[in-house]
């Protein structure tokens, strides 16, 4: 079965940083796009950042600069480091992919707060 398993979520004051990991089983990583989405209180889930299986990345606007995702193949790991922390980061984050379904994890929460 097809797992991602997020971790690295927390609490940390504005301007401060976290990195975020999904841990993949049951699926070929190396050949797969994945994606960083979050959801936060009261609003749509929203796409943060993709990287391809050659490491092409993109990012939402609103990150650009101040968050990285990447990734380690050998370790079947998605990274997600993100620096500059606003409030409005704040949100429920997500690793996902397409693995014949859309696979998502369970989330790990961010929170961004003084």
């Amino acid at each position: 079965q097809v797992q991602l398993v997020e971790s690295g979520g927390g609490l940390v004051q504005p301007g401060g940083s976290l990195r975020l990991s999904c841990k993949a089983s049951g699926m070929n990583f190396k050949i797969a796009s994945m994606d960083w989405y979050r959801q936060a209180p009261g609003n749509q889930r929203e796409l943060v950042a993709t990287i391809t299986s050659s490491g092409t990345t993109n990012y939402t606007d609103s990150v650009k600069g101040r968050f990285t995702i990447s990734r380690d193949n050998a370790r079947r790991t998605l990274y997600l480091q993100m620096n500059s922390l606003k409030s409005e980061d704040t949100a429920v984050y997500y690793c996902h992919t397409y693995w014949h379904l859309d696979r998502w994890g369970q989330g790990t929460q961010v929170t961004v707060s003084s």
